[in-house]
């Protein structure tokens, strides 16, 4: 019965990739390139704050001098809480300067980990589960119900600034309902309570 529901659920969901291209591009290679805005170009300045260039030393003496490199992820932590929650270009090109590695060596880093957001995001940034598990228990459904309810699209940003919608992959406990992560401008995450799951008609249903 269970693997009769699996099989199914599993072929509904190839169907709904197969009708929308879009869908497809968003899930694969949406987030794997750059193009320059006026927003977010290597020609904008960018540099860490006075107070983050103490935190700068305070994390590089974690690593030995030769080994700089090693404090990429921190790094790129701390530029995207200083920039309210993503990281342009010109801050991933800083944090190279600082560990002395080639601009690409960062940009790898931040392309590979969900975690960094290379385009702006909401004060409250939503990450829908998308791994095999969580669409087969509904976390797509979720999704939908919170991109009608707030009227934006996936990494889309909410006209008031607050809210957008990402997906996240391999986020702790997939086998449990709890699919979606939210948190405050500067990037520290929080699991909000188990979602119900589908069918979700609204919001507060879910």
């Amino acid at each position: 019965m269970l693997a009769r529901l699996a099989s199914r659920r599993f072929l509904e969901i190839r169907q709904a990739f197969r009708q929308s291209s879009q869908a497809s591009r968003s899930l694969s290679t949406a987030l794997n390139y750059h193009l320059d805005s006026p927003d977010n170009n290597p020609d904008l300045p960018w540099e860490f704050s006075e107070a983050n260039k103490q935190k700068v030393k305070e994390i590089l003496s974690h690593y030995p001098s030769n080994y700089k490199q090693s404090a990429v992820i921190p790094l790129l932590d701390l530029a995207q809480q200083q920039h309210g929650g993503w990281l342009p270009v010109s801050a991933m090109n800083a944090v190279a300067k600082v560990i002395e590695v080639a601009p690409i060596r960062v940009y790898e880093v931040a392309t590979f980990y969900s975690m960094f957001n290379r385009s702006k995001v909401g004060k409250y940034h939503l990450l829908v589960c998308g791994t095999t598990p969580c669409m087969i228990r509904g976390s797509r459904e979720i999704e939908e119900t919170l991109l009608n309810h707030l009227g934006v699209k996936r990494n889309e940003v909410t006209s008031d600034g607050l809210f957008s919608v990402g997906e996240m992959e391999c986020m702790p406990g997939t086998q449990n309902p709890k699919r979606i992560k939210s948190g405050p401008e500067g990037g520290n995450t929080t699991l909000l309570t188990d979602p119900k799951p589908p069918p979700c008609r609204d919001l507060d249903a879910c």
